[in-house]
C-alpha cells in the first residue's frame, strides 16, 4: 500500500503516468472511437467528475504528432495492438482545447477566459508562427490571438479562432487535424447560472461559443474527425446543426459508458491493491448506483478521494466529496422554480423510493425552466438522479419514461443539505408575523394553523424523523429578531426549543414529538407538555422574565398540533 499514489486534483495523463501514479486503464476508449474513425465529430456528454477531462487528455498524448509517448500507453490496454498503434499514435496533429474553467459573473469576465484558451492554444503551437508553409494573414491574426498583453483580435477573429488554428495545423503539417474540446458547453452553463442578467450573458456567450464551434467542425477539409464532451447535448442551440457524420453518445447509451467512471471490478481491483479490501460495502452505499446504459458505475472523482483519505487513515468515514466540487446551482435554481407537484416527487425519491418521468436528452440551457419534464430531465442527465432499469422494477416502461432514483447515499446528502439551505433562506422571505403574534398572544389553535400553511411549502428531506421538525421549526425563528437555543439543558433535562424575546420580557419553551400517526397527535402533545413540567425546563428563567409560555407540539408527517400550558 506504501508505493501507491492516488491523483487527485489531476486530470493530466502524462502526469499521471510519468509519475507513476495510480490509474484505472481506460485506454480502450481508444480502439472504440477508431472503430468509427469516419465519424467527423463524436459529442460524448457525462455529468462531471465522471473522467472527461482525463479521458480527453489521454487521447491527446496518444495522437499528437508533436510528441512519442509510447512510454505513456506501455503496459496499458491500447499497447496490445500493436497495428492500431502504428497507424494512429503520435500520427496527426492534434489541438486540444478545453472550456471547463471559461465562466464568471458577467460576459466581459468569461469572454477575457475564453480569449485566454485560445491564447494558451496558439502559444502551445507557437512555432506556427515560423512556418513558411502557413498564409500571411493567417500568421498575422495567429499573433493577435497569441498576444495576451497587446493582442487585440476582432470579435470575428475570435470566433473563427480554432478553426484558423486547425488550417495552420493541417498547412504545416499537410495532414488533418485531430481536434478535442472538453466540457464544450460550460461557458453556456455558468451564463446561465452566475449572472444576475442571464438572458443577456447567455445570448452573447452563445453568439461566440456557436460559430466557434461550428466553424471549426461543419464541412471542414482541415479536420480529421472530433471528440467533443460536455455534461449536456445542447443540438437545438445549432451548434452542430448541418455537422456531417455526426454522433452523440449519452450515459443512456452502452458504447463508451465503461470508459467514463469505475466499474464494480475496477473498483474492487483499487481497494485490492491499496489493501482496503473491506472498504466495499461503504464504498458501494456512498459512491456507487449510477445505471449508465448496460453498465453499473461508480463516481470515480469520490473513489479516488475517499481512497487516498483511507490510505492516510483507515478510519476514516465517507463523505460527501462531489458536493464540495461545484455549488450545485442546478438544485438551487430548480428549487427555487418548484411547485407542489415536483415538491412531492422530490420528498418520494429521498424516501427512497422512484417516480417515473419522460426524458429528454436534447435540451438547451435557456429552456431548463421552461416544463418540469425539463427540471428530472437535467438532473439525469447531471447525475444528481439515475436509472432503475425494466428488468430492476418488474414493470415494462412506456416509450421515452424512465424511472428516476436518487444513486447513492452522497448525492442524497447533497439533496438533504441544499434543502435545507434553501428552506433556511425562503423561511426569512415569508411572512412569519401571523405565526409570532399567535405564539406570544397565546392562541395555539392559530399557532397550529400557521405552522401548518409553513409546513405544507416544505420539503421534508429526514423521512419524517424527529430531527427534521426540530430542524424545521428551529429556522422559522432563525432571523427573525430572536434568541433560539436548541436542545441545551435546562433543569433536569434537554429541552427542545426555547426562544427568548428580550424586548418583550417574555420566552417560549416548546418541547416537539414525533407522533406514530394522525390519531396521536393530540395524546403526545399532552406528553410533551408534561415532560416540560416534569422536568423543570423554565424553571432558570423566572426570575429573569415575567411572562413564560410552554408549548407542546406534535408532527405527523404535515400535519401538527400545538398545545399551551402557561407557568404559574
Amino acid at each position: 500500500m506504501g508505493n501507491i499514489h492516488i491523483p487527485v486534483g489531476t486530470s493530466n495523463f502524462a502526469e499521471i503516468r510519468q509519475e507513476n501514479y495510480y490509474f484505472v486503464d481506460k485506454s480502450g476508449l481508444i480502439e472504440e472511437l477508431l472503430k468509427t474513425d469516419g465519424t467527423k465529430v463524436t459529442l460524448i456528454t457525462r455529468p462531471r467528475r465522471f473522467g472527461k477531462t482525463l479521458a480527453m487528455s489521454m487521447l491527446a498524448e496518444f495522437f499528437d504528432i508533436r510528441k512519442d509517448s509510447s512510454e505513456l500507453f506501455q503496459g496499458l490496454t491500447i499497447a496490445k495492438n500493436a497495428q492500431l498503434c502504428k497507424n494512429w499514435m503520435n500520427q496527426y496533429p492534434t489541438l486540444f482545447l478545453t472550456f471547463k474553467d471559461v465562466g464568471g459573473n458577467t460576459f466581459d469576465s468569461a469572454y477575457e477566459m475564453l480569449r485566454d484558451v485560445l491564447a494558451k492554444a496558439c502559444n502551445t503551437h507557437y512555432y506556427l508562427k515560423d512556418s513558411h508553409l502557413v498564409n500571411e494573414n493567417d500568421r498575422k491574426v495567429f499573433l493577435q490571438l497569441a498576444d495576451t498583453v497587446d493582442g487585440k483580435p476582432t470579435g470575428g477573429q475570435v470566433k473563427t479562432g480554432v478553426a484558423l488554428l486547425l488550417r495552420m495545423l493541417h498547412v504545416h503539417y499537410r495532414k488533418p487535424v485531430i481536434l478535442l474540446l472538453d466540457e464544450y458547453d460550460v461557458p453556456i452553463a455558468k451564463a446561465k447560472e452566475d449572472s444576475l442578467d442571464s438572458a443577456d450573458y447567455y445570448k452573447s456567450m452563445l453568439e461566440i461559443i456557436s460559430p466557434m464551434i461550428s466553424s471549426a467542425i461543419k464541412d471542414n477539409d482541415h479536420l480529421k474527425f472530433a471528440v467533443i464532451t460536455g455534461c449536456l447535448k445542447i443540438t437545438k442551440e445549432s451548434i452542430f446543426t448541418g455537422t456531417n457524420n455526426f454522433v452523440s453518445d449519452t450515459i443512456s447509451e452502452t458504447r463508451l459508458n465503461e470508459y467514463f467512471g469505475f466499474t464494480q471490478a475496477e473498483v474492487d481491483r483499487l481497494l485490492k491493491d491499496t489493501g482496503l479490501t473491506g472498504h466495499e460495502e461503504e464504498m458501494k452505499e456512498w459512491y456507487d448506483g449510477y445505471h449508465f446504459g448496460a453498465f453499473d458505475i461508480y463516481c470515480p472523482w469520490d473513489v479516488m478521494n475517499h481512497v487516498k483519505n483511507l490510505c492516510l487513515n483507515p478510519d476514516f468515514r465517507p463523505v460527501g466529496y462531489w458536493k464540495n466540487s461545484s455549488s450545485n446551482s442546478i438544485i438551487r435554481s430548480f428549487i427555487n422554480h418548484i411547485g407542489d407537484a415536483v415538491t412531492q416527487k422530490l420528498e418520494m425519491l429521498l424516501a427512497g423510493n422512484y417516480i417515473v418521468e419522460k426524458i429528454e436528452t436534447d435540451l438547451t440551457y435557456r429552456e431548463l425552466y421552461a416544463s418540469e419534464g425539463n427540471f428530472w430531465s437535467v438532473l439525469y442527465l447531471t447525475g444528481y438522479l439515475t436509472q432503475v432499469r425494466g428488468q430492476e422494477l418488474g414493470k415494462i416502461l412506456q416509450k421515452d419514461d424512465m424511472a428516476l432514483v436518487i444513486p447513492n447515499r452522497e448525492i442524497k446528502e447533497l439533496f438533504e443539505s441544499t434543502i435545507k439551505v434553501w428552506f433556511e433562506e425562503s423561511t426569512r422571505r415569508w411572512d412569519r408575523r401571523s405565526l409570532f403574534a399567535a405564539i406570544w398572544q397565546r392562541k395555539p389553535d392559530t399557532v397550529t394553523l400557521e405552522m401548518t400553511k409553513l409546513l405544507r411549502k416544505t420539503i421534508s428531506y429526514y423521512d419524517y424523523r424527529e430531527d427534521f421538525y426540530h430542524a424545521f421549526f428551529a429556522g422559522i425563528f432563525a432571523g427573525a429578531g430572536y434568541t433560539v437555543e436548541s436542545n441545551r439543558e435546562h433543569g433536569e433535562g434537554r429541552s427542545d426549543i426555547i426562544v427568548k424575546d428580550y424586548g418583550g420580557d417574555r420566552l417560549a419553551v416548546f418541547e416537539i414529538k414525533y407522533s406514530k400517526s394522525q390519531k396521536e397527535l393530540d395524546k403526545d402533545c399532552d406528553q410533551a407538555l408534561k415532560q416540560i413540567d416534569d422536568r423543570m425546563y423554565a424553571k432558570e428563567f423566572e426570575e429573569d422574565y415575567a411572562d413564560i409560555l410552554y408549548y407542546g407540539v406534535a408532527f405527523f408527517k404535515k400535519r401538527c398540533l400545538v398545545k399551551l400550558k402557561e407557568t404559574g
